[in-house]
């Protein structure tokens, strides 16, 4: 079933499609990580992967977090969803989770007693070739000089 643009997604009482706004968690991981462990110090890629998955849905992405080892209950997490802004989380894999929040299982949690989704978007991570983890770390290294990313 899909509406009049030939999408499909949630519905609000009288059918009209209701806008999902997403949170996409990403690990802040350090550059010098990046050799061993390239999609976690890309949080540029995590948020696109999340971008990606959401726009796949009909969601849309209304806050973008890059935390590392962030208590469950931090108010970094919960001021959007209180304020009615967020109505789901969505990262990369559980393991990007495990390295942006300090508990994956009490964040769950948290979400289910508060009656937020959280997912995550479960495809594979890229494979990085020394010349997007050069990209990266340009990326990453010399935004005070000028350099945007592209």
């Amino acid at each position: 079933m899909g509406d009049e643009h030939g999408t499909s997604g949630p519905r609000d009482a009288r059918g009209r499609p209701v806008r999902v706004r997403v949170a996409a968690i990403a690990s802040l991981t350090p550059l010098e990580e990046l050799d061993a462990e390239p999609f976690l110090v890309d949080s540029r890629g995590q948020h696109a992967m999340c971008a990606h998955w959401a726009a796949e849905r009909g969601y849309v992405v209304t806050r973008e977090l890059l935390v590392r080892g962030l208590r469950p209950d931090h108010s970094a997490l919960w001021s959007d969803v209180e304020a009615g802004l967020v109505d789901l989380f969505v990262a990369p894999s559980r393991r990007v989770l495990e390295r942006a929040l300090s508990s994956v299982d009490e964040f769950t949690a948290e979400c289910e007693r508060r009656g937020v989704r959280v997912e995550t978007v479960g495809g594979a991570e890229p494979s990085y070739d020394a010349q997007m983890k050069a990209r990266v770390h340009r990326r990453l290294s010399l935004p005070t000089a000028g350099y945007d990313g592209r």
